[in-house]
């Protein structure tokens, strides 16, 4: 009876284990059939351990198959001993030697594989997996258990053998070791559960999304020792599911068309942090088995799933981080209407590619400038102009070569760096073929608009910048305009700047004396209502009259007391000429000239500009003369002197460029002014440029201070025309209204107008009758002064 209840409490003292979704038992009943095989002969030991498994089956109410399989199990495994003990010859009553202990080990180990190739094989095919994988499954822990209870139950037969009255006591000993190792184990794996989840959670410290979610279902099967496991992700715009085990993922991708799962059973945990906020999926373990997990068990996945959605929030953070950064630095460096690159990025990419030259071959910068667009602005709107722009960005894209860059500068100026060229000569070529691909109609809405352009190409050289290219670009660019060419090659010969250093320097002594240059006139126009109020006066060489030409260049070429007051004289009496003929036909309009600093140190010069305006019967008060800051502000007596003269004889004096110097209110008001203007570079980077911005609107208020009109230079856009009129800019000037042209060319402008409006170059800001809102910043100053242009 003593062995039955050993055999019995031994059957009844296991330790368990999951093994994903089934669980094993490892009990002691191996360890009280060897304390009955040293005691009792091997035919009685079998017949014990066959009572022994009746006896726990009823006890335990196991259902018939599983009945048994159970005394059928211990029975064999009892059989499995004692057969190897009894073919060692040796009986149960021989005196102890290590020869009976060895066959006793023998006897234990045998129990031991015919108990796992039994139980085994069954688990595998309740959990439908591989017979190998379940005998690998936690095999250092079992191989642990073993060698304890095979030590032990060897240690146990020794100490009977020599104290027999002790058997008794192996009932409770069996039980005591049991609950001793069965807390050491529970110890054991707490400890290395916590272990696993703090490794656990410190990996999931990834920025990438993908990553931390193939590690989530990764770590969660190592875990938890699930066959499956399963992350629902629903904080991205599509939501998607995961699907993997301890070896990797095997689905990524819409949940809908996943294939169902083969998992008996399931435990869920939402995807939420400990603050209460929203969940952003859920975390499953899928198992093949019924599994019920432990309280430490539920915290734990409870904990993980909090790491796991902090995680994936970090990760998809620094995702829209960089998806922003991504954004504004594509913003940056591209043109937002047409996607091309933009003037900056241009600049940084042609001077990174210039200083690659010796890899890159022979590069060449192409600017190419749409003809009569602003036409197709004033008659189509400019929504259709932004459908001929997006189309010309497209057509240069698709001509352009792989490695080319192609650019949008602003307006309709585009530009196409060509790189890898063979020669200089293959630039032209190469230039020609992507001008010819803009001469097709553009289809907007049914109709077909006209598209042209221009284009100058400048091969880069040596020493040239980028910035140095693009000036010699547009300077061919606007030959090829003059010529009624498409494309135009750089040649330093036509080169405004090169003619005026060559000037200096005495090769061109003929080119005041022969008239070697022209006047063009570019009108001022009142901002509100697009009528032209004026017109300045711009000096252009004859062999490349353009507006890309510097006039204070030309200025500075002729800058010489042997030049300078005959090239003065006759700029003056070109534009009083013109000033009468637009007179005679109808158009009283002012001109505007510029004047050199040395002629202001000129004693002389005011009766010489009285003198030219009596000569062509032109009222003094319709002469405009420029000035530059830094000279009207000059101490000399000589200049204050000729100002006063020149204000005294009717003639308005404009401030020129303001915002360049150290102009004051002060200072200013001692000077007899009638207008300022603000220079095109804080125009143009008004919208952009809060320093820019800062000069247009101080300028501004300078003018209203002084009672004087502003006139802003370089207006391109209608939203520039806008701003600088809500601004209480009063006119403008610039390519949004007319280029520079010659005075004939200017007449006929103004006898064509604009909707049949003789002298108006642009549509008015409001319509006729309309009622106006008036800005903040026109109000704020009160009246604001009328054009001095307009006739009383």
């Amino acid at each position: 009876m003593t062995l039955v209840a050993l055999t019995s409490v031994s059957r009844f003292a296991y330790v368990r284990m999951r093994i994903g979704g089934t669980h094993q038992a490892s009990s002691w009943n191996c360890f009280g059939i060897l304390i009955a095989l040293s005691a009792k002969e091997p035919y009685w030991v079998v017949l014990i351990v066959f009572v022994s498994a009746i006896v726990y089956g009823a006890v335990l109410r196991l259902a018939p198959q599983r009945f048994l399989f159970s005394v059928a199990k211990e029975t064999v495994v009892a059989a499995a001993g004692c057969a190897v003990f009894a073919a060692t010859g040796l009986a149960v009553d021989d005196p102890l030697s290590w020869t009976l202990v060895g066959c006793l080990f023998l006897a234990y180990v045998a129990m031991e594989v015919v108990g796992d190739l039994l139980v085994v094989p069954v688990v595998a095919l309740a959990s439908r997996t591989p017979v190998l994988q379940r005998f690998t499954d936690e095999l250092d822990i079992r191989l642990l258990l073993v060698a304890a209870q095979t030590a032990m139950a060897i240690g146990t037969v020794v100490l009977v053998r020599l104290t027999p009255s002790l058997l008794v006591a192996v009932p409770g000993l069996v039980l005591s070791l049991h609950l001793w190792s069965a807390s050491r184990l529970r110890g054991r794996a707490e400890r290395e559960a916590w272990q696993q989840l703090a490794s656990t959670t410190e990996s999931l410290n990834d920025v990438d999304l993908d990553a931390v979610l193939t590690l989530g279902v990764i770590r969660a099967a190592e875990l938890f020792s699930a066959d499956e496991v399963e992350i629902c992700y629903r904080g991205a715009e599509t939501p998607r599911l995961l699907r993997g085990n301890s070896r990797g993922v095997h689905y990524n991708g819409p949940r809908h068309t996943a294939a169902p799962t083969e998992a008996a059973d399931s435990i869920a945990a939402p995807l939420s942090s400990r603050d209460d906020g929203p969940d952003i999926g859920e975390l499953r373990l899928l198992f093949r088995g019924k599994v019920t997990l432990s309280e430490r068990e539920r915290y734990t996945l409870r904990t993980f799933a909090s790491a796991l959605c902090t995680a994936l929030r970090n990760a998809a953070a620094y995702a829209e981080l960089e998806r922003v950064a991504a954004a504004h630095a594509h913003a940056a460096a591209h043109d937002p209407l047409t996607g091309l690159t933009n003037r900056r990025a241009l600049l940084d990419s042609g001077a990174r590619l210039l200083g690659q030259r010796h890899t890159q071959g022979v590069m060449a910068l192409l600017l190419i400038d749409l003809d009569h667009f602003k036409e197709v602005n004033d008659t189509l709107g400019h929504a259709a102009g932004d459908q001929v722009i997006i189309a010309a960005a497209q057509r240069l894209e698709a001509a352009a070569g792989p490695d080319d860059v192609v650019a949008r500068l602003g307006g309709d100026e585009f530009a196409v760096l060509l790189t890898h060229l063979p020669a200089p000569a293959v630039a032209s070529n190469r230039a020609a073929r992507i001008v010819d691909a803009l001469h097709h109609p553009v289809d907007i809405e049914g109709m077909q608009v006209a598209m042209e352009a221009s284009g100058g190409v400048a091969v880069a050289t040596g020493t040239s910048g980028m910035v140095e290219l693009l000036r010699r670009a547009d300077v061919a660019m606007y030959q090829a305009k003059r010529a009624g060419n498409r494309v135009a090659v750089y040649s330093r010969r036509r080169d405004t700047s090169e003619v005026g250093r060559r000037a200096r320097g005495g090769e061109r002594p003929g080119l005041v004396a022969d008239q070697e240059f022209s006047v063009l006139f570019q009108p001022i126009v009142d901002l509100a209502d697009g009528q032209v109020v004026a017109a300045e006066a711009l000096v252009r060489l004859k062999d490349f009259p353009t507006p890309a030409d510097d006039p204070a260049g030309l200025l500075e070429a002729v800058d010489r007391p042997s030049l300078l007051p005959q090239f003065q004289d006759i700029v003056l009496d070109m534009a009083l000429l013109a000033a009468a003929d637009w007179r005679e036909a109808g158009f009283d309009l002012p001109v505007s000239v510029n004047i050199a600093p040395r002629s202001l140190l000129d004693p002389r010069f005011p009766a010489a500009v009285i003198t030219r305006l009596r000569t062509h019967d032109i009222p003094p008060h319709r002469l405009i003369l420029e000035l530059t800051e830094s000279l009207a502000l000059t101490p000399l007596d000589v200049v204050q002197d000729v100002l006063s003269q020149l204000g005294a004889a009717g003639v308005k004096l404009t401030l020129d460029d303001v915002g360049h110097g150290p102009a004051s209110l002060a200072v200013l008001s001692q000077l007899p002014l009638h207008e300022i203007k603000i220079g095109p570079e804080f125009v143009r980077g008004m919208a952009s440029s809060d320093e820019a911005a800062k000069v247009v609107r101080s300028a501004v208020e300078l003018g209203r201070s002084l009672k004087v009109a502003v006139v802003a230079t370089g207006v391109e856009t209608d939203a520039q025309r806008r701003a600088l009129w809500e601004l209480g800019c009063a006119a403008g000037q610039g390519h949004l209204f007319a280029r520079p042209m010659a005075a004939n060319r200017l007449l006929a402008a103004l006898h064509r107008g604009t909707h049949g409006r003789p002298g108006l170059l642009a549509a008015p800001l409001h319509d006729e009758g309309a009622v106006i809102r008036i800005p903040t910043a026109r109000r704020a100053g009160g009246r604001q002064p009328r054009l001095p242009h307009l006739p009383a």
